[in-house]
């Protein structure tokens, strides 16, 4: 891993006699002697007036960890020209146990830097955009930031456990430069979000280009996500906060952001404005399972394929219902990704579902009828998705699952109403 060391002085060179040389020859070489300590007196260890502070934010990647972009704070010293960038947001798939701990919620990331022209290189040549912010900053702020940055990333102080909402790698430099500030960032950001964003919305919105993931997540999350956010919590996104310091005011009052420079373009697809609305997608699935379960059921007297039908794709979906409830309790009594915990979803995919498939699977055999047991489960996890569309009338389920209960409420139905018909009109003959 790349990492920040500070530029050694030189050693001062010998002293030697000159007897044959003119004075000013003299004095002209000793001079250029002292000119070699003085270049190499860089980041590390320069006085605050010759420091400059530069928020970095690099657009979103192609990969998953990559779609919620990345910062880093630049110190230059503008004396000798040596810059680095400090981030917070190294990890390592290497080390001991990193996916056991990933499933555990356990990340631990690292603060490391490096010269700012290698981040430059490499965030350019991967198509991510490179916004630089220069910022007003005292000269005591700017040192006070770099003394910081430089004692973070000793190995004994860089780690930290890393909460994808709470504590990232854009929250640490947010904290960062508030305390440079003295504590005046925070309550310049108390309002709330602009546009009622909330934990689950960025995420939605920033995983968007892939569909997969972001339904995924989106299932996953409980509710926790969903507390509206403020400018301040807002700000565990990049852009966000690079969008937020463009309002501060620094310790002089006049604006934090003294100028904004665009490096690099965005080469890469940029994520959309807003998130994607998931509430028609999930509607329309639901729909078409809930009236397949239905149309299958009643011509299963007629068709063997509709009896096929009817039990395998019944069998599938209480199969992916209960096995989407295992992973939810598994993430919320035996992890500690805290935004997973009490999530309302069980009422509608819970491991209840597991009972059904036995009976489900036996109905694609001429002559086999749906057991009452089979009847009981299936109204049961029914009778869950009305409650769970009729809580969001209330304020104690402040989850927004509104799209997963239009999937599992008329698909719930579907399969109940299916299995009486099998069970009354004894559909299913030999």
């Amino acid at each position: 891993m790349r990492g920040y060391a500070p530029a050694a002085a030189a050693p001062m060179p010998p002293r030697h006699r000159f007897p044959l040389l003119p004075a000013w020859l003299v004095l002209a070489m000793f001079l250029c002697a002292l000119l070699p300590p003085l270049a190499q007196a860089g980041v590390a260890d320069a006085p605050g007036a010759n420091l400059r502070v530069d928020l970095y934010t690099y657009g979103p990647g192609q990969v998953y960890w990559e779609r919620f972009g990345h910062d880093a704070l630049v110190i230059t010293d503008t004396a000798s020209g040596e810059s680095y960038a400090f981030n917070y947001g190294m990890f390592d798939f290497d080390q001991k146990d990193f996916y056991l701990n990933f499933a555990r919620g356990i990340m631990i990331y690292r603060a490391a830097a490096w010269p700012t022209s290698d981040d430059i290189q490499e965030y350019a040549g991967e198509g991510r955009s490179i916004t630089d912010q220069r910022l007003n900053l005292a000269p005591a702020q700017r040192a006070a930031l770099r003394d910081f940055l430089v004692w973070n990333v000793q190995p004994g102080n860089s780690r930290y456990r890393y909460r994808y909402f709470a504590d990232n790698c854009t929250t640490r430099v947010r904290d960062a430069l508030n305390m440079a500030l003295g504590g005046a960032l925070e309550p310049q950001l108390t309002a709330p979000a602009a546009h009622g964003e909330t934990y689950r919305s960025e995420t939605d919105r920033l995983i968007s280009g892939q569909s997969w993931l972001m339904y995924l997540l989106d299932l996953g999350l409980g509710p926790y996500a969903d507390q509206p956010l403020t400018r301040w919590s807002g700000a565990f996104i990049p852009a966000r906060l690079m969008q937020e310091l463009r309002t501060v005011r620094a310790s002089d009052g006049a604006p934090l952001v003294q100028s904004e420079t665009l490096l690099s373009p965005q080469r890469l697809p940029s994520p959309p404005a807003s998130p994607p609305d998931l509430l028609w997608p999930l509607l329309i699935v639901g729909l078409l399972l809930g009236t397949g379960f239905v149309a299958s059921a009643r011509l299963a007297d007629r068709y063997s394929i509709e009896r096929w039908w009817f039990a395998v794709a019944g069998s599938l979906y209480a199969l992916l219902a209960g096995l989407a409830g295992v992973l939810m309790l598994v993430l919320w009594f035996a992890t500690a990704h805290r935004a997973a915990w009490a999530n309302e979803n069980l009422f509608l995919f819970n491991p209840l579902a597991w009972l059904l498939i036995p009976a489900l699977w036996r109905l694609r055999k001429s002559g086999a009828r749906a057991h009452t047991f089979a009847l009981v489960i299936s109204g049961l996890m029914a009778l869950l998705s009305l409650f769970a569309s009729l809580s969001k009338l209330t304020p104690w389920f402040p989850q927004h699952n509104l799209p997963w209960i239009a999937l599992a409420l008329p698909a719930w139905l579907g399969l109940l109403i299916g299995l009486w018909l099998v069970r009354e009109r004894q559909v299913v003959r030999k």
